[in-house]
């Protein structure tokens, strides 16, 4: 078999480059995917009640930028949702990230109301202050705060997602869930929020229905090598696993996912609630609140972090990030070989950023042919 490009898993990277290379290149693109299914982590399914769930955790798209939305409006119309995520802290449900409301939830009034002038004269109303910044404050009420905030809240979560405290993380990690000062409850505040109409699996059916791709599951592509005649590829996965770990293993956060259907209406109040102390679990998402369908029972997902497993999160700290370099080294000597994507890049991309890159991608592809 003979084809012009092969490109290497079918999630977001490896779907938005087979559209742009088979539409504007008008090239033969064959996907090669491991799992029996598009999407990559993105991919949903309806379970047996008839509720559509995600099945790698919860995936609300969200950004602003608006080329990324345009482009993705082509294969999808949208569902606006705005995510709402409590975490259980002391026996109480509070709005995270961490806001002045999460403050009149937790504190005796006076006291909640001098936390908040305390942090809008310092820091100003509508700032957001990673929680690393917020505890090198000299101020004693801030400083106090600060120690809540991080005990209560990050330390435990931070531990079981990723097995590390949070100083050892890179700042690009920790301040993904700042403390705002202001009293918006959202989750993220991007321009664009929503989840597609349809779901994500019907988004990549339409991204991946040009008559120039082909898609091959359940297959690892080492496993066509010899069959397959190409002349360039885009290589989705992890660059570690790419070169044979010749280096040594890249470190990655998995996660198991633990579903159940009860025979109730709603199981909690928002799509997800975080438990950053209690149990080995790290949060519960209700998939009602999300798709925003109607019916008498419902499903929930509990998530497990853990060392060993496919490969979810890279882990964003100077150690990683030099052994990654070895391998983006050897990645710069392929000349027929682009590395896009989470894993192969070694990034803790949200999903827009990594459809930005594609598209970018595919950009330099074009330019240069």
């Amino acid at each position: 078999m003979k084809i012009d490009w092969v490109i290497v898993g079918a999630g977001f990277a490896g779907a938005t480059l087979a559209e742009r290379i088979a539409t504007h290149l008008d090239k033969k693109v064959l996907v090669v995917e491991k799992r029996d299914h598009i999407g990559g982590n993105a991919y949903d399914e309806y379970d047996e009640s008839g509720i559509l769930v995600h099945r790698y955790g919860p995936h609300i798209f969200h950004t602003n930028l608006k080329h990324v939305w345009d482009y993705l409006s082509r294969f999808t119309r949208w569902r606006p949702y705005y995510h709402r995520v409590l975490a259980v802290v002391d026996g109480k449900k509070v709005p995270v990230p961490f806001n002045l409301n999460s403050l009149y939830a937790l504190f005796p009034p006076g006291q909640a109301a001098r936390l908040e002038e305390a942090l809008i004269d310092e820091y100003g109303f509508g700032a957001r202050v990673p929680i690393l910044k917020l505890r090198e404050s000299e101020k004693k009420d801030l400083r106090f705060l600060a120690d809540y905030i991080y005990e209560k809240i990050f330390y435990g979560y931070t531990l079981k997602q990723w097995g590390l405290k949070p100083e050892e993380l890179d700042p690009s990690v920790t301040g993904r869930v700042p403390v705002y000062i202001s009293r918006d409850d959202r989750y993220f505040q991007d321009k664009y929020q929503a989840i597609p109409e349809h779901g994500y699996n019907q988004l990549f059916r339409r991204m991946l229905a040009h008559p120039n791709i082909n898609v091959l599951l359940n297959t690892d592509y080492r496993e066509i090598e010899n069959e397959v005649k190409f002349s360039r590829m885009v290589y989705t996965g992890p660059i570690d696993a790419f070169f044979d770990y010749v280096y040594g293993k890249l470190p990655y956060r998995s996660l198991r996912f633990e579903f159940a259907t009860l025979d109730r209406e709603w199981f909690q109040d928002v799509g997800t609630v975080n438990y950053p102390n209690e149990f080995d679990f790290t949060r519960i998402t209700e998939f009602k609140h999300l798709t925003g369908q109607e019916y008498s029972g419902t499903s929930i997902m509990r998530e497990y972090p853990y060392a060993d497993g496919d490969p979810y999160y890279p882990i964003p700290c100077p150690e990683n990030e030099a052994l990654y370099k070895q391998y983006r080294l050897l990645a710069e000597k392929e000349s027929n070989i682009t590395f896009v994507g989470r894993l192969a890049q070694y990034r803790y991309y949200n999903m827009d950023q990594v459809v930005d890159v594609a598209l970018k991608t595919a950009e330099e592809i074009l330019r240069g042919i």
